[in-house]
């Protein structure tokens, strides 16, 4: 696929899930519609440096700010107040959807030590894939010797497809490489 996504999507694949699927009407064709990078940071209740550092990293990883996600009320148990940041969050639309993906597909996820391919047992029952990330090493962006801990995080790829066979056609015909 030496077309960027979008434009095989739009002179491609577009097409053939037309044709798969039968559709009467060209708006049901499924077609991604954001893609939303969350990670937890449990100890930044204690450490303000490791969300600064998260928040470098995300932007460098998406090429886009992340916002803060704060805790909503207090647990005493987990010493945590109301108001805390203990998360963050991108949404990528458009044209950095399309390219995270792209660097997703064809760099980090062949990265991954002892990569055999991802599940498709991780979709929703929507449409909607959700993919975890144990490090955050795999993405080319990231220089080793300057991150302080190994952090994951979690991808949801959010479709228009109303089902979940739907969407693993479409997924798979962006190449991603599921492994059943």
């Amino acid at each position: 696929m030496n077309l960027p996504l979008k434009q095989s999507y739009e002179k491609k694949i577009f097409k053939e899930l037309l044709q798969e699927f039968g559709y009467k009407n060209v708006h049901q064709v499924p077609k991604l519609s954001k893609i939303i990078i969350n990670r937890g940071i449990g100890e930044a209740s204690q450490n303000n440096k490791a969300i600064d550092k998260s928040i470098e990293e995300l932007a460098y990883i998406t090429g886009q700010k992340p916002i803060i996600t704060k805790t909503k009320k207090s647990i005493a148990g987990f010493k945590i107040r109301e108001n805390i940041p203990i998360g963050l969050k991108v949404t990528l639309r458009r044209e950095k959807m399309y390219h995270f993906l792209n660097k997703l597909i064809n760099l980090s996820l062949p990265r991954i030590r002892d990569f055999r391919g991802i599940s498709s047992k991780q979709f929703d029952g929507r449409g909607n894939y959700n993919l975890g990330l144990k490090e955050q090493i795999i993405f080319p962006e990231i220089n080793y010797e300057q991150i302080d801990k190994i952090r994951g995080m979690n991808v949801t790829i959010v479709t228009t497809a109303v089902n979940d066979k739907e969407a693993l056609a479409l997924l798979k015909k962006f190449g991603m490489p599921f492994t059943n």
